[in-house]
């Protein structure tokens, strides 16, 4: 069974196996595994048939030529209902998302709109009027937010690839719960024009797939500038395969790392900076309480405030619609003013020039991808206290400009995943999907749930 894009194209060029079969089997899975939380709407499985059928008669040789994938149902598919997991607030729309448009230029068949933290805000995956993913390692976990569904999607196998969105992390922490990798480009490299925004200035389209290979495809095919989308910006984008060995790796101090009393999680950290070292990297230990600071403007500051814009339609006239948890974090943002607005832009340029001094004199900052991995119980029962947790290493980077791969690290008995994130300023992205690629390549660590998920296909 072939289970990476390279793999799957090939087959679908030589004739091994055609786009057809592809899909079936990928429905085939779906109906097995049976999770009614992973897809918001499943495209009809003949509908996806028939175009795979088309696909294989042109016989286009596009990158993606034939793979499914899953979309995130904060993003727009043309005749598909964007929902942003809040029911009341969902559209039809008439054109995909240019990420969207970009996948299936390349050959890309898109299967199904996965579920989300309602409007993108969360790292739980459990803010949803629909069932909760199920996390395939392990059933009481959470399976991460808010791109949820787009990671448990590829993280069984259902799809090789997918696309989410991350403002906070969203890209990242639901790959580490789920072992797989979770690319966040740099902001601006992958249109967000169809993106239901979570906070505008910050968001971007997300790739999860089981290979830093297979992310950096999917990248490759849906980046490029948008002229329509003021947030836009032309960047080159190159292959993933530079040197690793020599690079200074920035990590926090021995005295600032955070795990909220996870002392298995440290250790795992501790190794997975003692195999970048293996793999030729320096380590320098760094001051990270810049970097933190600017971690509490994310929800403490006036960003907040584009949330509520987001999802203003509804709180203004139908807020029982909206989740109770969604609703206490974002309802607040009506009430914020420009002079508050305008006190955390100077504060967060403070930190900029803070933080920019420390990235002088590093390449890459390697920072776990989430301090811990909690139970839904646990979630349940503190669910913005412990959402802010797991952001400690992720809600800083996108009103720093940085960009990231995160990419698993261990996976332990009991199925408690840990993973590593690999950061560097605004087009460093070839840089850390270098690293990273090679860090998994070397933890040679069989990525997603796939082999643990017994279902014949």
């Amino acid at each position: 069974m072939t289970t990476t894009i390279s793999e799957i194209v090939l087959a679908h060029r030589d004739g091994t196996a055609s786009s057809r079969q592809t899909i079936r089997r990928c429905y085939a899975r779906i109906r097995a595994l049976a999770d009614p939380g992973v897809f918001i709407t499943l495209r009809e499985e003949q509908d996806a048939v028939a175009e795979a059928e088309r696909l294989d008669r042109t016989g286009k040789p596009g990158p993606l030529f034939g793979v499914p994938i899953a979309v995130k149902d904060n993003i727009d598919v043309a005749g598909m209902p964007t929902t942003a997991g809040c029911p009341a607030f969902a559209y039809t729309p008439a054109t995909d998302a240019v990420a969207v448009a970009k996948l299936r230029a390349a050959g890309a068949i898109v299967i199904g709109k996965t579920n989300l933290d309602q409007f993108a805000t969360g790292l739980v995956g459990t803010r949803t009027p629909y069932p909760v993913p199920r996390n395939p390692l392990r059933e009481d976990l959470i399976p991460g937010g808010s791109s949820s569904g787009s990671a448990v999607a590829v993280a069984t196998g259902i799809v090789p690839l997918s696309i989410g969105t991350d403002t906070a992390g969203s890209g990242r922490v639901p790959a580490m719960f789920n072992n797989i990798v979770g690319l966040k480009p740099s902001l601006g490299l992958i249109s967000t024009r169809g993106v239901v925004p979570a906070c505008r200035t910050l968001d971007c389209v997300s790739i999860f797939a089981r290979t830093v290979e297979d992310a950096w495809t999917g990248f490759s095919a849906c980046a490029g500038f948008d002229s329509n989308d003021p947030y836009s910006r032309e960047s080159d984008v190159t292959a993933a395969d530079a040197a690793v060995s020599g690079l200074m790796v920035g990590v926090p101090r021995s005295s600032q790392r955070q795990f909220f009393g996870d002392l298995r999680a440290a250790d795992d950290y501790e190794a997975a900076l003692a195999r970048l070292s293996r793999l030729g990297l320096t380590i320098i230990e760094i001051d990270m309480q810049p970097f933190y600071e600017t971690t509490l403007l994310l929800y403490d500051g006036p960003w907040v405030a584009e949330r509520y814009l987001a999802a203003r339609s509804i709180l203004d006239t139908n807020r029982n619609a909206v989740h109770p948890v969604t609703r206490e974090i974002i309802a607040p943002g009506a009430n914020l003013c420009a002079s508050d607005a305008f006190e955390a832009f100077y504060r967060l340029e403070e930190l900029r020039r803070a933080t920019k001094e420390i990235l002088k004199h590093i390449d890459v900052l390697a920072v776990p991808t989430a301090p811990t991995v909690y139970t839904r119980a646990q979630v349940d029962a503190d669910p913005i206290a412990l959402n802010s947790r797991l952001g400690t290493y992720t809600n800083f980077v996108n009103l720093l400009d940085l960009c990231g791969v995160a990419v698993p690290a261990a996976l332990h008995v009991d199925r408690t995943p840990f993973g590593i994130t690999i950061l560097a300023p605004r087009g460093g992205d070839a840089l850390v999907a270098s690293i990273a690629k090679a860090f998994h390549a070397d933890v040679a660590l069989l990525a997603g749930a796939r082999d643990l998920v017994q279902v014949a296909t």
